[in-house]
């Protein structure tokens, strides 16, 4: 009996440890998994978020892909971009240097929502004065105005939502420049 006792306690003692290095490596998984999407998913949004604003993706469609349709009528920059009133409506905006960082995320495997704080800059954008605007640009801003503005250095708090399997932006506030 003492050896049948010993014997169990050795069995589920190793059962127990086997589960629980088994469930690190699974949460482990599912971390590093939502990790990457989240970080594809901010890059490629935010990449493509600047370019609609800029004029060098026509299509603002593009950008449901990685932003729930209901943030996008109220994105600011979008509906000056699509009103024409974008301080970029009057270059040819030809590329851009898109560089994010961001902070600290901790999602569980069952979490269907993150935040996350993103910071965004374009150090280089590639671009001229469009040729029919170029002397009332050039007037107004002078021989400077031939090169695009910079685009601002900005901080986000981004709110995450996973929606069929796939994260998509929920919101987009400002905190700082």
């Amino acid at each position: 009996m003492k050896y049948l006792r010993r014997g169990v306690w050795y069995l589920a003692s190793r059962l127990f440890l086997i589960c629980l290095i088994l469930g690190m490596v699974i949460t482990v998984f599912y971390y590093a998994m939502n990790l990457s999407n989240i970080q594809i998913i901010l890059k490629d949004g935010m990449a493509a978020r600047a370019k609609v604003i800029m004029g060098i993706e026509t299509d603002p469609q593009v950008l449901n892909r990685y932003f729930q349709s209901g943030y996008l009528p109220t994105d600011e920059e979008l509906t000056a971009a699509a009103t024409g009133t974008s301080p970029y409506a009057n270059y040819n905006v030809r590329g851009i240097d898109h560089r994010l960082s961001m902070g600290f995320l901790w999602t569980w495997p069952w979490d269907s929502s993150a935040r996350v704080t993103i910071s965004e800059k374009i150090p280089r954008i590639d671009g001229r004065v469009k040729g029919t605007k170029a002397d009332e640009v050039i007037a107004q801003k002078g021989a400077g105005g031939v090169y695009p503005p910079p685009w601002p250095e900005m901080q986000y708090r981004v709110n995450m939502i996973k929606e069929n399997g796939q994260w998509k932006i929920r919101t987009l506030t400002r905190i700082g420049e």
